[in-house]
Protein backbone atom coordinates (compact mmCIF):
# COMPACT_ATOMS: atom_id res chain seq x y z
CA UNK A 1 0.00 0.00 0.00
CA UNK A 2 1.47 3.35 -1.02
CA UNK A 3 1.12 6.13 1.53
CA UNK A 4 0.65 9.52 -0.02
CA UNK A 5 2.55 12.58 1.04
CA UNK A 6 0.85 15.48 2.85
CA UNK A 7 -1.27 17.83 0.74
CA UNK A 8 0.84 20.28 -1.21
CA UNK A 9 1.88 23.36 0.68
CA UNK A 10 1.22 25.45 -2.44
CA UNK A 11 -2.49 25.32 -1.58
CA UNK A 12 -1.81 26.89 1.78
CA UNK A 13 1.14 27.16 4.11
CA UNK A 14 -1.25 26.93 7.06
CA UNK A 15 -2.95 23.69 8.05
CA UNK A 16 -6.62 23.39 7.19
CA UNK A 17 -8.73 23.63 10.36
CA UNK A 18 -10.20 20.23 11.23
CA UNK A 19 -13.77 21.55 11.20
CA UNK A 20 -13.25 22.63 7.56
CA UNK A 21 -11.24 19.59 6.49
CA UNK A 22 -14.14 17.13 6.18
CA UNK A 23 -16.22 19.44 3.98
CA UNK A 24 -13.33 20.54 1.77
CA UNK A 25 -14.26 19.61 -1.82
CA UNK A 26 -10.78 20.33 -3.24
CA UNK A 27 -9.11 17.49 -1.30
CA UNK A 28 -9.51 13.78 -1.93
CA UNK A 29 -10.45 11.42 0.90
CA UNK A 30 -6.83 10.28 1.04
CA UNK A 31 -5.54 13.86 1.36
CA UNK A 32 -8.04 14.53 4.14
CA UNK A 33 -6.85 11.46 6.04
CA UNK A 34 -3.23 12.49 5.53
CA UNK A 35 -3.81 16.03 6.82
CA UNK A 36 -5.91 14.91 9.80
CA UNK A 37 -3.23 12.37 10.75
CA UNK A 38 -0.50 14.99 10.45
CA UNK A 39 -2.43 17.47 12.58
CA UNK A 40 -3.05 14.82 15.23
CA UNK A 41 0.67 14.08 15.31
CA UNK A 42 1.41 17.81 15.68
CA UNK A 43 -0.96 18.04 18.67
CA UNK A 44 0.76 15.11 20.37
CA UNK A 45 4.19 16.59 19.64
CA UNK A 46 3.09 19.91 21.18
CA UNK A 47 2.07 18.06 24.32
CA UNK A 48 5.34 16.11 24.47
CA UNK A 49 7.49 19.18 23.84
CA UNK A 50 5.51 21.25 26.33
CA UNK A 51 5.97 18.59 29.01
CA UNK A 52 9.67 18.35 28.24
CA UNK A 53 10.03 22.12 28.53
CA UNK A 54 8.53 22.06 32.04
CA UNK A 55 11.47 19.98 33.27
CA UNK A 56 13.94 22.78 32.50
CA UNK A 57 15.22 24.32 35.72
CA UNK A 58 14.36 27.97 36.28
CA UNK A 59 17.21 30.30 37.04
CA UNK A 60 17.75 33.98 37.67
CA UNK A 61 19.24 34.22 34.16
CA UNK A 62 16.11 33.04 32.38
CA UNK A 63 13.17 35.41 32.37
CA UNK A 64 9.92 33.97 33.73
CA UNK A 65 7.30 36.44 32.52
CA UNK A 66 3.97 36.15 30.76
CA UNK A 67 5.60 37.35 27.55
CA UNK A 68 8.35 34.74 27.64
CA UNK A 69 5.75 32.03 28.37
CA UNK A 70 3.72 33.04 25.33
CA UNK A 71 6.86 33.16 23.20
CA UNK A 72 7.94 29.71 24.41
CA UNK A 73 4.47 28.32 23.61
CA UNK A 74 4.69 29.79 20.11
CA UNK A 75 8.15 28.27 19.60
CA UNK A 76 6.90 24.89 20.87
CA UNK A 77 3.92 25.04 18.50
CA UNK A 78 6.07 25.90 15.50
CA UNK A 79 8.60 23.19 16.36
CA UNK A 80 5.82 20.60 16.67
CA UNK A 81 4.32 21.74 13.35
CA UNK A 82 7.72 21.55 11.60
CA UNK A 83 8.46 18.12 13.04
CA UNK A 84 5.05 16.89 11.92
CA UNK A 85 5.43 18.31 8.40
CA UNK A 86 8.87 16.70 8.01
CA UNK A 87 7.37 13.26 8.59
CA UNK A 88 10.36 12.12 10.63
CA UNK A 89 8.39 11.20 13.75
CA UNK A 90 6.30 8.61 11.87
CA UNK A 91 3.13 8.59 13.96
CA UNK A 92 1.11 10.37 11.27
CA UNK A 93 2.16 7.79 8.65
CA UNK A 94 1.10 4.91 10.92
CA UNK A 95 -2.20 6.55 11.77
CA UNK A 96 -2.82 7.40 8.11
CA UNK A 97 -2.16 3.82 7.07
CA UNK A 98 -4.55 2.46 9.70
CA UNK A 99 -7.30 4.94 8.82
CA UNK A 100 -7.00 4.25 5.10
CA UNK A 101 -7.11 0.53 5.77
CA UNK A 102 -10.20 0.88 7.96
CA UNK A 103 -11.98 3.10 5.47
CA UNK A 104 -10.94 0.93 2.53
CA UNK A 105 -9.48 3.79 0.53
CA UNK A 106 -6.80 3.51 -2.06
CA UNK A 107 -3.99 5.93 -1.11
CA UNK A 108 -3.05 6.50 -4.74
CA UNK A 109 -6.37 7.88 -5.91
CA UNK A 110 -8.56 8.39 -2.85
CA UNK A 111 -11.29 6.07 -4.13
CA UNK A 112 -13.10 3.30 -2.29
CA UNK A 113 -11.84 -0.21 -2.96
Amino acid sequence: MKISSPPETSRSSEPIPLDQLAGNKTLSQSEKITEASRQFEAVLLRQILGSARKTVFKSSVSEDSMTSGIYQDMVTGQLAESMSRSGGFGLARSLQSQLQHQLGTDAANGKKT
